[in-house]
């Protein structure tokens, strides 16, 4: 997935903030190849992303694409850390290229 940055405003930073998951982390799980999939959420195109920051925390993030001038703009919607059960299901088919945690 290519993208030129990421969307913050006060509309998208409460939402993923509070959780406790800070903007530096949901940003780390993009430095790696994260598993993206789509978002089941009726009515606005979204994706989740789950990936691993530097520390070794697992993020569940939910995001849209947003056209900029200057290219494509991830907006954080929603960020979580992964329970021990996700993080178990995600490791184990880490190798799979269409894992999807359970809910």
């Amino acid at each position: 997935m290519k993208f030129s940055g990421f969307d913050w405003d006060r509309g998208n930073w409460p939402k993923c903030g509070k959780h406790g998951v800070s903007r530096e982390e949901i940003e780390e799980i993009f430095e790696h190849v994260p598993a993206v999939m789509a978002d089941p959420h009726p009515g606005e195109s979204r994706m989740r992303a789950i990936g691993q920051t530097r520390s070794g925390r697992y993020v569940f993030l939910v995001f849209m694409l947003r056209k900029a001038h200057d290219g494509t703009l991830i907006r954080p919607i929603s960020a979580r850390y992964m329970h021990r059960k996700e993080i178990a299901y995600y490791e184990a088919s880490s190798s799979q290229e269409d894992a999807v945690p359970p809910e």
